[in-house]
């Protein structure tokens, strides 16, 4: 068992993300102790890919100023190592199965527990192919997270009964990025959802605002906020502290007072 399910535990859940590397791996350190400091519950820690299907235009950008800064995976590794004593809240990777594969599956999701890494979210990897990655994932502790969608239609039982961690429910089509308005199919996906499985279910894509955050928490266990953050990120570069400590403030106090 994880300590995913403390994220949820009589409140629910701001979980944020970071593209690890972004604009170097001493500002990322930095960013998860104010980060945790400042009510982020659960933190999502991006590794760089060239080629990141699901992500939009903030997060691509994010991936290739990391890359050209020299951050690899074993030097994401080597740093949170170092920091995760110090660390309580619980750490899940985001990250693309050819960067899972180009490692060794068995080095990775090893390097991963010795980290304290929590949970995997590997968008490019669906339900039908998680047999690739779950055995090692369950031999190492680490909970396989998967992604619903509205185009999971009748997958949804099938996909929340073997969901491990939290359900990660995406709000619209298409890939992530910060909108005015989104395209809700969240709240029946839920429904689906909570049918098959009592497993937490968090709302992410497009999500920035704290209002935004208020409503999906009507009715999700959790939000998640990427982009927006990710793109203060890229405004303030080795700056950016205390511009996204205060961002996720006002987030996490909108999402506990729900």
């Amino acid at each position: 068992m994880t300590k995913i399910k403390e994220a949820f535990e009589n409140k629910k859940a701001f979980i944020a993300y970071i593209s690890a590397g972004d604009p170097d791996l001493e500002t990322t350190e930095k960013l998860i102790f104010e980060m945790e400091k400042n009510g982020v519950d659960l933190l999502e820690i991006g590794i760089p890919f060239s080629d990141p299907v699901a992500e939009g235009p903030v997060i691509q950008e994010a991936d290739l100023r990391a890359l050209n800064s020299g951050t690899t995976t074993e030097k994401i590794f080597d740093m949170l190592e170092r920091i995760r004593p110090q660390i309580k809240i619980p750490l899940v990777f985001l990250t693309y199965c050819n960067s899972i594969f180009g490692y060794g599956t068995e080095k990775f999701t090893a390097r991963c527990e010795k980290a304290g890494i929590d949970g995997l979210i590997v968008p490019d990897v669906p339900y039908e192919e998680r047999e690739e990655l779950a055995p090692f994932c369950e031999k190492h502790n680490i909970d396989l997270i998967a992604l619903v969608a509205p185009t999971s239609d009748d997958r949804v039982n099938k996909i929340a009964k073997a969901s491990q961690g939290f359900l990660y429910i995406v709000s619209s089509l298409g890939v992530t990025g910060v909108r005015d308005k989104i395209e809700n199919d969240a709240e029946s996906l839920i429904k689906a959802a909570k049918s098959a499985s009592d497993i937490p279910c968090a709302v992410g894509f497009g999500i920035s605002t704290a209002e935004q955050a208020e409503e999906f928490c009507k009715y999700a266990d959790g939000i998640i906020i990427g982009s927006a953050i990710v793109r203060i990120v890229g405004q303030y570069g080795r700056d950016c502290i205390e511009p996204v400590a205060e961002y996720v403030k006002t987030i996490a106090e909108a999402v506990h007072n729900c």
